[in-house]
């Protein structure tokens, strides 16, 4: 069962039933459409339209890529390749329909221009640029609007980060820990590979896939040399990005790759000369500010967040996992446990001592699968604000 399902299953059915029976079908629908942009539209958001009139579907479409057409447009094209009018029709979008002039031109316009009745959305937009100027177009012109909020939390889930840029200034952020049972993440002398079996590895890399960027710190890429790449499953590779307070990363680290999609984040001047072989290597440097002798998260994610960066997904060693949590930064967790026992080794150590249990960081909506012999545990952090 997919996230955005489960929390469908959960939220909307004990709410709102009444609204459910009439707008379920084709609302899911949009939602499932939208889905088909994932990593394709960044930093815009994945959206999905459905154009119904007359009881059935006339024309259905979803944002496929950054500067294409937008899900309405889509939708009516594809109502208008089918020979049919959108005219009188009602309109189910994921998300309201844009009032300015971007890459594309306005959605609310167009639909005012092709005549529908009624526009049905799961969610305002959260850009200030748009927040309800869309649907006050909509209505300034005689187009019923319709608002939806026993869907307003799968919405908002499906866009995560795109919500979380608008409203924090920072990407959404995912953290990903392999453990032992007995908590460890590496052995003693620091060896962690493989921690886990083939399933939950191929687990990993569909994450990769589904996030514009991992990160890991420079200690990972010392010790473990790796690729951070989608290898396991199909998808897009992430951005790589490397936290080197120091600037420490070897020159012929893996994780470079010849893709230009390495990132190194440094907080001190970097040696010409090095800096220097690992831009020719593919690697792009950047300099944000330090906190404490170390680079400043919140700069980091600040910083991805100006390059377009709405999901980010954490696997670094214990430190980095660690400090994310420390700072308040983790928003999701999905954490596999291998049936092994380490005895000593690292774990994740925030260095917070809590009054009680109930204030410790909690995992809620939370999703327990079996992966091969791994068990893997997956929810909201406690500690991550609200959508």
């Amino acid at each position: 069962m997919s996230i955005i399902h489960h929390a469908y299953k959960i939220q909307s059915t004990k709410i709102f039933p009444e609204m459910i029976t009439i707008h379920t079908q084709y609302m899911s629908r949009a939602l499932s459409l939208a889905k088909n942009g994932l990593r394709m539209t960044s930093p815009n958001p994945m959206v999905g339209c459905v154009i119904v009139k007359d009881g059935r579907i006339i024309g259905e479409g979803w944002h496929k890529k950054y500067g294409n057409p937008h899900a309405e447009i889509e939708a009516i094209n594809d109502a208008n390749s089918r020979g049919e009018s959108v005219r009188g029709s009602t309109v189910y979008v994921t998300l309201e329909p844009c009032s300015h002039y971007g890459k594309t031109p306005p959605c609310a316009n167009r639909l005012v221009d092709e005549g529908v009745s009624e526009v049905i959305i799961a969610m305002r937009d959260p850009n200030p640029k748009v927040n309800g100027k869309g649907i006050n177009i909509l209505r300034e012109n005689g187009v019923k609007v319709t608002e939806l909020p026993e869907f307003e939390p799968d919405a908002k889930f499906l866009n995560r980060g795109f919500v979380f840029v608008h409203k924090y200034g920072r990407p959404f952020v995912s953290l990903k820990a392999a453990i032992s049972l007995d908590g460890r993440m590496n052995l003693s002398n620091g060896s962690s590979k493989w921690i886990t079996g083939l399933e939950s590895r191929t687990e990993s890399h569909r994450m990769r896939a589904e996030n514009d960027a991992v990160l890991v710190g420079v200690s990972t890429v010392i010790s473990d040399d790796p690729e951070l790449t989608v290898r396991h499953v199909e998808g897009i590779n992430p951005l790589r990005v490397i936290l080197d307070s120091h600037f420490r990363t070897p020159i012929l680290s893996k994780v470079i790759g010849n893709d230009n999609k390495c990132l190194i984040i440094t907080s001190e001047n970097p040696d010409r000369e090095k800096a220097k072989a690992l831009t020719d290597m593919g690697a792009t440097i950047a300099e944000v500010s330090s906190a404490n002798g170390h680079v400043d998260i919140h700069s980091v994610l600040k910083y991805l967040a100006d390059k377009g960066i709405l999901t980010l997904m954490v696997e670094g060693g214990p430190e980095i996992l660690s400090a994310f949590l420390r700072e308040g930064l983790a928003d999701y967790m999905r954490l596999f446990i291998a049936p092994k026992i380490f005895g000593e080794g690292k774990s994740i150590d925030i260095n917070m001592n809590f009054a009680d249990v109930k204030s410790a960081f909690t995992l809620t909506n939370t999703i327990t699968r079996i992966l091969g012999t791994d068990i893997m545990t997956e929810g909201r952090l406690s500690c991550s604000p609200d959508l």
